[in-house]
């Protein structure tokens, strides 16, 4: 039962965006505002070259944050403290691939590919490695030596999902993964546990995916995933003929967008203080356009 508020408040807010759109915007089956919605002349076909200057950028503003930690973070000579720090870190050894799987990111398309890719016997990327080649299906990166690691590190491909740090909040909370039974409480339940004891839902991608250790090749936004995976898949080396799983992360950005402002106008000022603060590492490492939260960066708490 404690799941009813929440499957209650996504019912009315999606009858209440259609009735809008209906009603009072006096359109026929759309779900935006003219200057909102997400025709498909807003998203031309992405040229390799604007993909590849796209993610110049994602990753020039990754090493300047990171170039700002008074620490570079370091891969720990203890395999139990390896395991605690990669445990979101996943590996393919037969595509030779490296990710990071976080919860809510949008990136359940990218890993139902691998697992088919992993499935074709007849399946390996043309890659030159500094070691012999194993074939086994993703597991986490902690579970090999220290050596192995490293050489992973230097020779895979490795790319990184993000998501506004706030929508992926939403996400958790709209999926039930808590037993609050309001968002505002839910949102407290976390600023309360802190960052160490936050659930993986919940925990900042920095001090998840170490992106200041691991240096990610890619950086995949969600919200452009339908538009930037054909590419990636084609620099990475992978058949142009794979059937790719159908992303729909462009169309829930714009719904989220809408839901952001209805639930962020539930939390208190101190509430939406402390998040922000909560998640400053993601919010200075990753450019989050009209994320509700870089607003409050700079604001002190009280």
């Amino acid at each position: 039962m404690r799941f009813l508020p929440r499957l209650l408040l996504a019912a009315a807010l999606a009858t209440a965006v259609l009735l809008v759109c209906r009603l009072l915007l006096g359109r026929r089956g759309g779900c935006f505002p003219d200057d909102l919605a997400p025709r498909a002349e807003e998203f031309p076909s992405l040229t390799l070259d604007t993909f590849l200057h796209v993610q110049q950028l994602r990753k020039k503003r990754l090493r300047a944050f990171c170039s700002r930690l008074a620490k570079a973070p370091t891969l720990p000579e203890s395999s139990e403290e390896r395991a605690r720090m990669l445990s979101s870190v996943r590996v393919s050894t037969k595509l030779d691939f490296l990710y990071c799987q976080v919860p809510a990111t949008g990136m359940e398309g990218w890993q139902w590919l691998l697992e088919k890719l992993e499935e074709k016997e007849n399946m390996t990327v043309l890659m030159p490695l500094p070691y012999p080649r194993q074939h086994a299906l993703q597991t986490q990166l902690s579970k090999f030596n220290q050596t192995m690691i490293e050489a992973m590190m230097g020779s895979y491909t490795k790319i990184l999902f993000v998501r506004d740090p706030f929508q992926r909040l939403i996400s958790a909370y709209m999926q039930g993964m808590g037993s609050s039974p309001s968002f505002s409480s839910f949102v407290q339940d976390v600023l309360d546990r802190g960052q160490y004891n936050a659930s993986l839902e919940s925990k900042p991608l920095v001090s998840l995916c170490w992106p200041c250790l691991i240096q990610y090749d890619y950086v995949m936004m969600f919200g452009f995933l339908r538009q930037e995976l054909s590419h990636l898949l084609h620099r990475t080396g992978l058949p142009k003929d794979i059937h790719l799983p159908e992303f729909t992360d462009t169309q829930v950005r714009w719904t989220y967008m809408w839901l952001s402002e209805q639930l962020f106008s539930e939390l208190s000022l101190k509430q939406k203080k402390q998040l922000s603060h909560f998640y400053r590492w993601d919010l200075s490492a990753f450019q989050f356009s009209n994320s509700l939260l870089s607003d409050l960066l700079s604001t002190p708490e009280t």
